[in-house]
Parts: structure tokens; sequence; C-alpha cells
């Protein structure tokens, strides 16, 4: 495990786009209300509610455990904290300030012994936790206001500046995921990193086209048909929901955190894929992108024979083309990595490691979402 200058400037730029995040958040949100979109900007004010909520949720957890190991029972300083949405800048502080002495002072962080806490574990693991939060907050509150923001963005009017905030979304949203794999596998001495620029850039790209391709294709059948779009999308949660349950994850020390772990799986799982039990990925995964593909071609068909004009041909062609060749793109970059850049490749175990597997120490992420 290292922990070094390079990582330390990394985690100091993650809170200033943590802090840009919510202003761009809360700018989003007035914008909506000041063009009068009253609904949307109620739905992106809820998802942003909703995020934080469980941002907020799940850091608290996770400080009540570490101050019950460590023999601690004053939480009401952290409590207060979480409930004035401050559990990440706190995470944020302790990173920043304990990284801070581990990296000044390398060579001592590597003499520890006996019962003493590795100094460079312990910040690589509270890194790892602020990256797991970030990725709940990704898919729970970016990803919905992505498609709030590209709906409004073709239905009402398409600029510059709008546009370019919409991609850099979507480039945000891969670039959480894969921050995510990288920290937590660095996290885990088992495992090996996800090491190298070009296995990094296909990790990206396959996350990135395959859910620009599915993010257009529910722009598609919202469109088409609100109420069927939402109903759809519910279903596709609540299947999330039932899987995690099936699968019975051991992700919380708490029965009540683990059915809100199970409900945010689900949410995730609507627009992503990732393996949530300690199992081989193969199987699991051909069966979501399939059922993603077929969902895909059902609304391509719908709305190619619906009867109502909803864009002309000149515009729904290229839409159309641009979702199913990022479709093929992000499945044929899926397909190199797992062949070719996936670290399993170099570990001697079978079966990945996701929320199923024993790590050492105390590392937070005892299940983890490995992919």
């Amino acid at each position: 495990m290292r922990y070094t200058w390079k990582n330390y400037m990394l985690s100091v730029a993650g809170l200033l786009i943590y802090v840009l995040d919510i202003f761009i958040d809360i700018w989003v949100s007035f914008k909506f209300f000041y063009e009068g979109n009253f609904y949307f900007g109620i739905l992106s004010v809820s998802f942003m509610l909703f995020g934080t909520l469980v941002v907020q949720c799940f850091s608290y957890s996770w400080f009540k455990s570490d101050l019950k190991r460590a023999g601690q029972e004053d939480q009401h300083a952290f409590l207060l904290f979480h409930c004035f949405q401050g559990g990440v800048f706190i995470r944020y502080w302790f990173v920043l300030k304990n990284g801070y002495h581990v990296v000044k002072n390398s060579s001592e962080s590597n003499n520890f012994s006996g019962e003493q806490i590795d100094p460079i574990k312990e910040v690589i693991d509270r890194v790892t936790d602020l990256s797991m939060l970030r990725l709940f907050e990704t898919y729970v509150e970016g990803c919905p206001q992505l498609v709030l923001q590209l709906y409004r963005f073709l239905d009402c009017g398409r600029s510059w500046t709008h546009g370019t905030s919409i991609v850099v979304s979507f480039f945000a949203i891969a670039l959480s995921t894969i921050d995510y794999q990288i920290a937590l596998r660095n996290s885990l001495p088992h495992k090996n990193l996800l090491s190298g620029l070009c296995a990094r850039v296909i990790y990206l790209f396959y996350k990135l086209f395959t859910l620009s391709s599915w993010i257009l294709s529910i722009i598609l059948i919202l469109f088409l048909n609100i109420k069927i779009a939402l109903l759809l999308l519910l279903g596709l949660w609540m299947l999330g929901i039932l899987w995690a349950f099936l699968m019975k994850t051991q992700f919380c020390s708490s029965i009540l955190m683990e059915y809100l772990y199970r409900i945010v799986v689900g949410f995730i799982l609507v627009f992503t894929y990732f393996n949530i039990k300690g199992e081989n990925t193969k199987c699991s995964m051909c069966c979501y992108y399939i059922v993603k593909i077929l969902i895909t071609l059902g609304i391509l068909v719908a709305f190619w024979f619906s009867p109502l004009s909803i864009f002309n041909s000149d515009f729904f062609v290229p839409i159309t083309a641009t979702l199913i060749l990022a479709y093929i793109i992000g499945i044929s970059f899926l397909i190199i990595y797992y062949v070719a850049f996936h670290p399993k490749r170099r570990e001697e175990t079978v079966f990945d490691e996701v929320d199923g597997g024993q790590v050492q120490g105390h590392c937070r992420v005892t299940f983890s979402l490995l992919e």
C-alpha cells in the first residue's frame, strides 16, 4: 500500500470537485425554477436531497462503527455534523490531515508493528470510504439529474453551454465509477491494482458508452410516454432491489442500513452493472446486458412505429444511430477489458470478490463492489 503526494493532491482535487458539484446542483435546480419548470425543479431538488440523505446515513453509520471499534462512545458531535450535511467534509478533513502527515513522514509511516495502526492503510481506507460515498451520490443523484437535463436539452432548446455540461456530467459519472474501482483495489492488500493507463481508459470507455446509450434510451421513452417510462424505471428498480435481497448481501452491520444499501443497489443497477455477491460475474453480467439490449430495441421499435411525430426524421435518425453505436462500442470495450486487462487475470482466486470475501485488517469494505 502506498499513499504519495500524487494521491494527496488527488484528494485535494476531490474536495474541490465535491464543492463545485454542490454549487452546480444548486444552480441547475435554481435554473429550472427560474425558467418556470417547477416539476423539473422539484424533481431535481428531490434527487439532490435523497442523494445527500443516503450519503449522510452511510457516513454516520461508518463513523459510529469506527468509534465503537476504538472504544469511544461520544457520537453526538459526528451526528450533529451529519445532520447539517457535513459528513463528507469531516471525512475529507481527516483524509487531508492524516494524509499530509503520512506523505510528509513516509519513512516513519512504514515503521509500525504489533497492535499499532498502519497510518498508510488508515488513510487509504478513509479515501475508499469517500470514494464509495461519492459513487452512491453519483448514481442516486447525478444520473437522474442528468436524465432531466438531457430531456430538457432535447425538448426545449440546445445551447453549447448546456450541451457541454451534459457531456461533462457523462464523463463525471464514468470517472466516479473508475475512481471507486481504483481506490477499492488499493485498499485491499490481497487484490491486484487496476494499474496501467490503458486498462483504466478502456474501463472508463466501457462505462461511458454503455451508460450514454442507456440514458439516451430512457430519454426516448420519456418522449414517447412519461408514465410508461416511469413504470419501466420503477420496475427495473424493484427488480434490482429483489436481486439484492435474493443475493443476501452482507455489506452493513445493522439490518436497517443493509436494507437501505439494497435499495441503493437497486437504484444503481437501473443505470449500470456491478456484481453484488462474491460469485463469477460472467453469467449475471451477460443476463444484465442482454436484458438492457432487449429493452433498448423495444424502445426503438416502439418509437419508430409510434404515430406521434415527436422528432422529425432528420433529428431522430442521428439519435438512434448514436444510441446503437454507443452500445456496440461500450460492449466492445467491456469484452476487451475483461479479456485482456481485468486485474482478476493476475490473481489466484477463481471468483471476483464482490460483496462476499473477507479482507485483512479493518478495511471498511468487508463486502466490496469489485467487478
